[in-house]
Order: structure tokens, then C-alpha cells, then sequence
């Protein structure tokens, strides 16, 4: 406990709580969110000075934290409390009602006379205030206050119950805790936490330590526990120690770790597993080299955790791997072998699955997917695999593609799932299909769509070699699109157990892409249209099974995931000016750069305004319409805009039909003084109504020529 003497001053502070092991992939999260949860409480209640450093510390046994300079109490603080109504907290004599005088001694106020409140009103109302100086906080109870928050609100991902010593008591937590630590400079700060009392004794390594270790101070902590206890206990220190290890082993084998994002995801866990690292160098039989590499690799980082090596010209994977040891010894030969031992099954496992799995050609399996359900009410995987099939058929159709090709591969697609590799391994799906397609002698064309129908997106220009796969990338998302969204399992929130945001962000890629390769023309807006894609894939659903309206809700699904990440880049009105008229998808990027140098002209604010209220006027009219009378203009500012309609109009028309955008809407930015000079001179909502309606025809054919590329009343401010 701080005691006067002690309470101005400011000393390190540390706080350990020692458990059971964490769960790895939530270590760093848990230490960090450790770390803030104490800082946060206690800066709340002031008792950091300026320049306090928080270094937090997490080891599979361990979550700690060291703020550099915490304060015994705080400086005292000067408040206002706002209080009541006056009417409420004083008599008409002005002394302090029964009400009021509850309320100070709630707020240890008591003490506080109606001479010493202040008076303000907040516009309506008189409202009594307290003013003053409060003694500041003291670390005790803040610290208290602190660790049981840190505690409540760390991220659990799975919390557990287990009893305490006393075979009575029970809490809750990520893993049972066995020791606590608080220690501000020398001096134990005495605060509980899951039924444990804090003290100065902690514990290291579980096989290299030996007994406790009692801290003297926060400042010595690192140290004493590498020196005494064989742990480090900084998850970046330990990270950065097992990757020089791991890549220093590479290099002396004359290999490298890959370049895939599973070693940095494999890195942090291992990094979580081990609290004194140490790498060994393991090998396998070439002959499991004969199996496919993904097998062996996943089963390697997946199950054991190792690292294998690749050679660095060819990324082929070699017969050695790495291993991240929780245990240092001059012979290692133990730990290697029995490593060794542990992965051959694993590996003899993987040979036997793609062995027996090849005995079975690809085609034959399909058969199998009758029995394995998709959805309850989207029916099997082979009710799935015919819908995708319809859909890549009429995909290859639109772009003059291989139909053949394309049913073939949307038939094989899904027939690795009853084989035993992809039963052990789900990951694996698709890419063993490919394997399998390949060994049956199917074309290069279907191997690759096999192989690529589970990308994230498409990011290189499609080409001929990888138009099939394109087609069963789109057909498959369609699919998923229609099925999922169909039966009511919409996105929502930050949930979105089947994907239906990555599905259209990837559909979108796949029109990018097409157009990037030449098979989509900017001005061609009939082959493979979005809308009557989505309504052809519709019917390959049996009737009644999904909503009726489902195809207009996912192409505007769709149109909002593209409006979400074109605002990345582009301004938010150019994008909606663009996506209002719901163009085709290989022309939104066109469209948007042509809507957002369109923005910059001088004149585009003008007819922004102009067609904003153009369109308002065609809102309000009583009929559409018709065609424009030209005999039935008089004022020489509407015969002015007829004519410039007629000389633009044809001009932008060709322009728009060539798809080139940007050159339309700088054509119809001529019409600006016409515009203006209209607005200025005529009216139109004239009291004749047979005028009234020509000079609503001659502006609806204004709105239709200038808002050919986006409706730019959306960039009017």
C-alpha cells in the first residue's frame, strides 16, 4: 500500500498475471488489449505523468505490462459538478432543500454551503454547480479498479470456468490463473484478481527454470526472466529472435521459407507457442516428395507447425523443414528425431489419401455429390454443380467461348470434395482437383479452372488460356449470389458466414478483368450484360425455392459493394452520379474517370445545378414528355438551347456510343450558356400549357443528352 511519504512520487509500475497456456492465436491480442486496459483506467484517474511508456509483454504463460512512471496519487484536480434545477435545489429563502442536500452527500459534498454553489442557466432553466479541488486519486484503489477492467474487457475468444483452491469458488477466464504480480518500484501494491492476492514471485520457463523468481523491481523484469527463468518475455523480441533463427537456417541450407502469407501467419503462431525459442533443422523421405507439395506443406504448417523449406530459384519444395523448439540443449538429436518421427505418419497419411484418390477418375465422383447437401433448401452439391453448369454454358455462349469447356469444368468442379485428401484436408479443395483432372488427362483449360475457381479475385487481364476459368469463377458466384441471398441469408453487420461481399467483389474483378483483356468492348453493353446474367442464372433455380425479387436485390448488392470500393479512390459524388444509372461493370471505371474530369470543368457546377433542377421539373410534371414542338418556341432563349440540342446532342450520342465518355460529357459542357440563358429568361411552368409541355420536352431532351455517361445532378452540392 503507498503510504504519504511515498504517494507524490512516481515509480514504475508492473503487472504479471501468470496462467495456464493461452491460446496462441489470440496471445498478442490478449497482451495488448492487457496493456490499454490498464493505461486506459489509470491516465483516466491521472496518476500518468507526461511521458509515461506502457511496454506490454505476452508469452504462452503470461500476460504482463510495465508503465514506465505511475504516480503514488494523483495531482489534485479541480471540478465542476453540475448539481440540479435551482428551483428544485433551493427554497424560496435560498437554503439547500432535502433533495439537494442528498445529492451533496452522495458526492461527499456535504460540507458545501448555498453560499458556495454556483448558479448558471443553460437556457431554459437556472441549474445549481458545485465547484472545487479534489484531493487526487490514490494508486490502490485506481489500480484495483484497472486490473478488473483490463480483465472484463480483454478478448476472449472462448472463456472458461474452473474452480478455485478453496473447492469452493469458481470464476471465469481465458485459461485458469495461478500467480499475480503488482509491483510499483519496490513495493507490492496489495490488489486481487481471479481469487489470486499479488505478490513478487513469478515463474519461468516450465522445463529450464527452476523454482520461483522473486522481482525486486518493474525496471529488472526482462532480465531476470531471461537470466533466471529461460523466458522472453516480449512477444515482438521473440518474434524477431525465431524469424533470424529460422532465417538464418534457410540460408545456411541454401533454401528459403516462401513467400506465402501463411509463414508470417505461421511466425506469430509459434511465436505464441514458445517462450524460449530455439530452431532445429528436421528432414523427411524425398520419396513423399512424389505426393503434391500442397499436401505436404499444409500438413506440416497446419498439424506440426513446422516450416518448410523451398528452393530459391524454383519455390520446389525440398525434403527439410524447419522446427521452432520451446527448449534450447547442446544435443538436440532427441528433439529432431522425435519431431521426425511424429510428421512421417502425417506424410504417409497425405501419400496413401492421393494415391487411393487416383485410382478413381475425377468424372466418377461426381455421381457422390447427390448425397452431400449444399444448403436444406438449395438441395446437394449436385443440385449445385448442374446450376453452375447452366450458368458457365450461358457465360461461355455471351463471350464466344468454349461451351464444351466450360461445362466440363463447372461439372468437375466440386467432385474433389468426396475424396479422401480433401475430406482430411478442406483446404485443399480445388487444388487437388486440379491434380486429379490433370492425372484423368482433362484439357490444360479445365485443370486451371479446377484449380483457380476458389481465388479471392481476378487480377490480371483474362486471356485466352484463362477464359474458361473465368467463366466458372463468374458462374459460381452468380450462383452463390442468387442461392444464398435467395433464401434470406443476407450480409448483416459484420456478419457474413458465406462470403456474399467477397462473391461480388470478385464478380466485379471478373468484368474488370475481361475488359482489361479484350473481351468485354467500353462500348459494347450486350454481351454478357449484369442484369440478364442475373436473370438467366435465376432460372436454373427449381421455382418457388428462392425470392422472387432476388435478382434485382443482388444486382443493386452488387452496385453498392463497387460504390464501397471505388470511395477508396473516388469522390463519393462522382460515384454515385455514375452508379445511379446502373451501367454496365466493365464500364464504371471509364465512366467514373470520365464523371470526375467532367467535375473539374469550370462549367460543371453550373449544369449540375441546371440538371438537378431539370430534373425536379420532370418529377413534378403532370404527364411524360412528349416530343419537342419546335414551331411552339417564341422565346429566343429556348430557340437558343433547341439549337444547341440539336448541333451536340448527335455529337455526344457517337462519342457515348464509342465509348468514349469523357469526350461525350466535355461535348455536352458546350451547352453551359445555353443553359444558363435559359434558366435566366425563360419560364417554364408557363400558365399555357401546351408551352409549358414543349419546354418540358425540350429539357427532358437536355437531361437525356447530358446525362448519357452519369447523372451529374448528383454532383450538385
Amino acid at each position: 500500500m503507498t503510504n504519504a511519504s511515498s504517494a507524490v512520487q512516481n515509480r514504475p509500475l508492473l503487472i504479471e498475471l501468470l496462467t495456464e497456456e493461452l491460446p496462441p492465436k489470440a496471445l498478442q491480442k490478449l497482451g495488448l488489449a492487457f496493456a490499454e486496459g490498464l493505461h486506459k483506467i489509470l491516465d483516466q484517474h491521472h496518476l500518468l505523468p507526461d511521458g509515461c511508456t506502457v511496454t506490454d509483454f505476452s508469452t504462452p504463460r503470461r500476460l504482463a505490462v510495465r508503465l514506465s512512471a505511475v504516480l503514488g496519487q494523483a495531482p489534485d484536480q479541480n471540478f465542476t459538478e453540475k448539481l440540479m434545477p435551482a428551483k428544485i435545489g433551493l427554497t424560496e429563502a435560498g437554503e439547500i432543500t432535502p433533495a439537494l442536500a442528498k445529492k451533496l452527500a452522495s458526492k461527499n459534498l456535504e460540507h458545501l454551503t448555498a453560499a458556495d454553489l454556483i448558479r448558471e442557466s443553460d437556457g431554459k432553466q437556472d441549474y445549481l454547480y458545485a465547484q472545487g479541488v479534489s484531493c487526487g486519486a490514490l494508486l490502490d484503489p485506481i489500480l484495483q479498479e484497472a486490473l478488473d477492467y483490463a480483465i472484463t474487457h480483454l478478448p476472449i475468444p472462448k472463456v472458461m470456468r474452473y474452480q478455485l483452491a478453496d473447492g469452493v469458488s469458481s470464476v471465469k477466464f481465458v485459461r485458469p490463473a495461478h500467480r499475480l504480480v503488482a509491483l510499483w518500484g519496490d513495493q507490492v501494491i496489495n490488489v486481487q484478481a481471479l481469487g489470486l492476492t499479488a505478490g513478487r514471485t513469478t515463474l519461468g520457463h516450465r522445463f529450464m527454470s527452476h523454482g520461483e523468481i522473486e522481482l525486486n523491481d518493474p525496471n529488472s523484469y526482462e532480465q531476470r526472466l531471461s537470466d533466471d527463468g529461460k523466458v522472453i518475455a516480449s512477444f515482438t523480441e521473440r518474434r524477431a529472435l525465431i524469424d533470424q533463427q529460422l532465417q538464418a537456417h534457410a540460408q545456411a541450407l541454401g533454401a528459403t521459407l516462401g513467400t506465402d502469407p501463411e509463414v508470417i501467419a505461421l511466425l506469430d503462431e509459434v511465436t505464441a507457442l514458445v517462450e524460449h525459442p530455439t530452431v532445429y533443422v528436421g528432414e523427411f523421405e524425398q520419396q513423399f516428395l512424389d505426393v503434391p507439395p500442397e499436401c505436404l506443406i499444409l500438413t506440416m504448417r497446419l498439424n506440426q507447425k513446422y516450416f518448410p523449406l523451398f528452393e530459391p530459384g524454383t519455390g520446389k519444395l525440398t525434403h527439410r523443414f524447419l522446427i521452432v523448439s520451446n527448449m534450447q540443449t547442446e544435443d538436440p538429436s532427441h528433439i529432431i528425431e522425435g519431431n521426425q518421427r511424429v510428421v512421417r505418419p502425417r506424410l504417409a497419411d497425405a501419400q496413401f489419401f492421393f494415391q487411393t484418390d487416383l485410382k478413381t477418375p475425377l468424372a466418377d465422383r461426381v455421381v457422390a455429390l447427390a448425397s452431400s447437401v449444399y444448403h436444406n433448401k438449395l438441395g446437394t452439391q449436385l443440385n449445385r454443380v448442374e446450376r453452375v453448369r447452366k450458368v458457365s454454358r450461358h457465360i461461355a455462349e455471351q463471350l464466344g467461348a468454349n461451351v464444351a469447356l466450360a461445362g466440363r469444368s463447372a461439372l468437375l468442379a466440386k467432385a474433389d470434395l468426396t475424396s479422401n485428401m480433401v475430406n482430411e484436408f478442406p483446404e485443399l479443395q480445388g487444388i487437388m482437383g486440379a491434380y486429379y483432372a490433370a492425372a484423368d488427362g482433362e484439357p490444360d483449360d479445365v485443370v486451371r479452372a479446377i484449380r483457380s475457381q476458389y481465388r479471392i479475385r481476378l487480377d490480371a487481364p483474362v486471356q485466352a488460356e484463362t477464359l474458361t476459368a473465368t467463366i466458372l469463377f463468374m458462374a459460381e458466384r452468380v450462383e452463390t449470389l442468387l442461392g444464398i441471398w435467395g433464401i434470406g441469408l443476407v450480409p448483416t453487420g459484420e456478419r457474413d458466414p458465406y462470403g456474399l461481399r467477397r462473391a461480388a467483389l470478385g464478380l466485379i474483378s471478373a468484368f474488370e478483368q475481361l475488359h482489361a483483356g479484350g473481351y468485354l468492348v467500353i462500348s459494347d453493353t450486350e454481351t454478357l450484360n449484369l442484369h440478364d446474367l442475373l436473370a438467366q442464372a435465376i432460372g436454373t433455380f427449381d421455382l418457388g425455392v428462392i425470392a422472387h425479387d432476388t435478382a434485382e436485390q443482388v444486382q443493386a448488392f452488387i452496385y453498392e459493394r463497387y460504390r464501397n470500393q471505388l470511395s477508396q479512390d473516388v469522390d463519393r459524388n462522382v460515384i454515385d452520379a455514375v452508379l445511379a444509372l446502373k451501367p454496365a461493370l466493365h464500364q464504371v471505371q471509364a465512366r467514373s474517370a470520365a464523371c470526375a474530369a467532367f467535375a473539374r470543368r469550370p462549367e460543371a457546377a453550373s449544369l449540375a445545378a441546371a440538371n438537378k433542377r431539370i430534373s425536379n421539373l420532370l418529377k413534378k410534371a403532370d404527364a411524360e414528355p412528349g416530343s419537342l414542338d419546335y414551331a411552339r418556341l417564341s422565346e429566343p432563349a429556348e430557340k437558343t438551347l433547341a439549337d444547341t440540342i440539336t448541333r451536340l446532342a448527335p455529337q455526344a450520342q457517337a462519342q457515348f456510343a464509342q465509348g468514349d465518355f469523357s469526350a461525350s460529357m466535355a461535348t455536352m459542357a458546350q451547352a453551359k450558356d445555353a443553359v444558363d440563358a435559359f434558366f435566366n429568361d425563360v419560364m417554364v411552368m408557363a400558365e399555357d400549357l401546351d408551352v409549358r409541355a414543349n419546354r418540358l420536352a425540350l429539357l427532358n431532351d437536355l437531361h437525356r443528352a447530358m446525362n448519357q455517361v452519369a447523372d451529374i445532378s448528383r454532383l450538385a452540392q
